[in-house]
């Protein structure tokens, strides 16, 4: 087995490779001066069994770009098969035709990924399960929720939980949470006027005198969450925590978390903190870098990998 690493989130691969006692793999990635990526191995990698850890985070086409050169790059170093790992799956929210004339392009980084020399993909809390359908080779998409049960398990009491989905999309996700917590499940219905802006109409379910834990795959500008807090403490919550994914925070998000009632935003290290994220009073990180080095164990074990979540 090998472990490589791009430049998007060493920290998280470097976790990876302690987890699995394996050093990672020496390579040169680098820019030329026009900005070009360069990628060199510097190890033998004929006959191996690669995985390329790259999270596709801001800055987005960099990073992708740094992982296609890497796959190619080790599909003519006659690698025995290559797995790319994405922490997080950059364009996942561009995954249907949202207009006229409009791309889906988490497909195209499907057909480019596939195209670059990947042989399967693992990746975390895709933003819509369907995405897997987009790869014609094997993915395996894991979930955060047994980090975040675990979590959540010592820092709050069961019988005073309520777990809320902060828009109707994310319900799925939100019962099966519920149910492994053995709590009830709240709906926030919002209204998106327009992309980053989003308005609470209703809130479906009695969170009076409930500690209410928001779960959601991504938070970028914050507004969702930051709204969603605001109707669930004025409609009588103890308390309102939220459980993120993939903490993608632009902007002013941290600033407006910080201001907002959440008692806590709680991500994963799917996406490397900024110093902003770093220093907020109320973000925590929780790492995920366990359960994806037992996956990727498993996977070159030839084990299962659905029995982890």
């Amino acid at each position: 087995m090998k472990i490589l690493s791009c430049n998007s989130n060493r920290p998280l691969a470097e976790a990876i490779a302690a987890y699995l006692d394996v050093p990672l793999t020496r390579a040169d990635v680098k820019r030329f001066a026009d900005m070009e990526v360069f990628v060199e191995i510097d190890e033998n990698v004929r006959g191996e069994d690669v995985f390329v850890i790259q999270s596709t985070c801001f800055p987005a086409n960099d990073n992708v770009m740094e992982l296609l050169v890497a796959l190619d790059a080790l599909r003519r170093g006659s690698a025995r098969r290559i797995t790319a790992v994405l922490p997080y799956y950059g364009y996942a929210r561009q995954d249907r035709k949202s207009g006229p004339r409009t791309p889906i392009s988490a497909k195209l980084l499907a057909n480019l990924i596939t195209s670059a020399g990947a042989d399967r993909v693992l990746t975390i809390d895709l933003h819509a399960g369907q995405i897997q359908g987009f790869f014609d080779i094997p993915t395996d998409n894991l979930f955060a929720a047994p980090v975040f049960i675990e979590d959540i398990k010592q820092r709050y009491d069961a019988s005073k939980l309520m777990i809320v989905s902060p828009d109707v999309g994310g319900v799925v996700r939100a019962r099966s949470l519920a149910r492994r917590l053995d709590a009830d499940l709240a709906i926030i219905d919002k209204r998106r006027p327009k992309a980053g802006v989003s308005e609470v109409m209703n809130i479906i379910g009695d969170v009076s005198k409930r500690h209410c834990i928001m779960v959601d795959d991504i938070v970028d500008s914050g507004g969702t969450l930051c709204n969603a807090a605001v109707a669930l403490m004025n409609d009588g919550a103890l308390s309102v925590d939220a459980y993120v994914t993939h903490g993608v925070l632009s902007g002013g998000a941290v600033s407006r978390v910080a201001a907002s009632p959440l008692n806590s935003l709680v991500t994963t290290d799917s996406i490397p903190a900024t110093e902003a994220v770093r220093v907020a009073r109320n973000v925590r990180h929780l790492s995920v870098a366990p359960l994806l080095g037992e996956a990727i164990l498993r996977i070159n074990e030839e084990r299962s990998v659905s029995t982890l979540f």
